[in-house]
């Protein structure tokens, strides 16, 4: 049974104006012809604090108890989450403090204590951010905000395929990155919900691959700590919630190289001039290098974010 409906989804579209920009949808001539498809880019590099994410943090904020809330919040995240929060958190007007790896890119380090968060380093290699996170919230009272494991996370992340799919309506195929599972499970609701026969794709990296290996073993399956350049998608077990829905809606889970994501971002900054981030690449560097499946016409290609180090920038070709 899924934790949510397209109504839970519609509900958060509404809970979350305000806070949450409606995104644009672009298309690249030049991206159709090398890809073999009609590609409508959903673009949450545009949205504020440069990702997705904030559309989860605000629906979750929004339903936390007024009394609660009072008291702040905490979140653990390599830094989209990460800003998604402190933004949720300051229009609230409450405290939000975030655990963020030592190794997270410093754009987004800087970005979220911009927005007036507290921020406590950890070493993604030797401890755990789960752990350090609960800690907090119990010394402090305040609620944990979790990046993608929970109905309010994914009912918030799901309104961007109600966008999408109230302006494209007539799309073969959706393609959405994965990472825990927390966008690709709350947009397969939103598009089967208003489209049924609509087919569903995740992409990872190849060295994040932990939802490819659960998703043919038919088991959740953990990884060592990946070392890919989407540093967004480095979760390494799927979640408990999204994986049960990833299996009922999305067909097949593809996987593409850094080279192939790096190209792809190359792409996008050169030929349609827009900034990518890795992790945000990811399904449209399968639609540009061919690896979905052959017959589909028209896909939508969900660009999650655009929070990207300009040495990573600097180093495209």
């Amino acid at each position: 049974m899924n934790a949510i409906t397209i109504e839970d989804i519609r509900a958060a579209q509404i809970r979350i104006q305000g806070i949450a920009h409606r995104t644009a949808v672009l298309t690249s001539r030049t991206f159709d012809m090398r890809a073999g498809v009609n590609a409508f880019f959903k673009c949450e590099n545009f949205q504020r604090g440069g990702a997705f994410k904030i559309r989860g943090a605000a629906n979750f904020l929004s339903l936390i108890p007024p009394e609660d809330l009072k008291r702040g919040v905490v979140a653990y995240s390599s830094g989209n989450h990460a800003q998604a929060v402190a933004i949720a958190a300051g229009a609230k007007g409450v405290a939000a403090t975030i655990v963020m790896p030592l190794d997270a890119p410093r754009s987004k380090v800087e970005a979220t204590r911009a927005y007036g968060a507290t921020i406590i380093t950890y070493d993604r290699l030797k401890e755990d951010r789960e752990e350090i996170g609960r800690r907090v919230a119990a010394e402090s009272g305040a609620t944990l905000v979790p990046p993608y494991d929970h109905p309010w996370i994914l009912a918030g992340q799901g309104t961007v395929a109600l966008e999408l799919l109230e302006e494209v309506p007539d799309m073969d195929a959706l393609v959405v990155c994965v990472g825990g599972g927390g966008l690709l499970a709350g947009c397969s609701i939103a598009a089967k919900g208003l489209n049924p026969q609509i087919r569903i794709f995740g992409v990872e990296p190849e060295d994040g691959n932990d939802t490819f290996l659960s998703f043919r073993a038919g088991e959740r399956i953990g990884i060592e700590p990946p070392g890919t350049i989407a540093d967004g998608l480095r979760a390494q077990k799927p979640g408990a919630v999204t994986f049960p829905i990833v299996q009922q809606h999305v067909e097949d889970i593809l996987l593409v190289s850094d080279d192939e994501i790096r190209q792809t971002m190359a792409f996008c900054l050169t030929r349609m001039k827009i900034l990518v981030e890795p992790s945000g690449a990811v399904a449209a560097a399968a639609a540009l290098v061919q690896k979905l499946p052959k017959g589909l016409k028209r896909v939508g290609l969900i660009v999650s974010g655009g929070n990207v180090d300009l040495d990573v920038v600097q180093g495209l070709r």
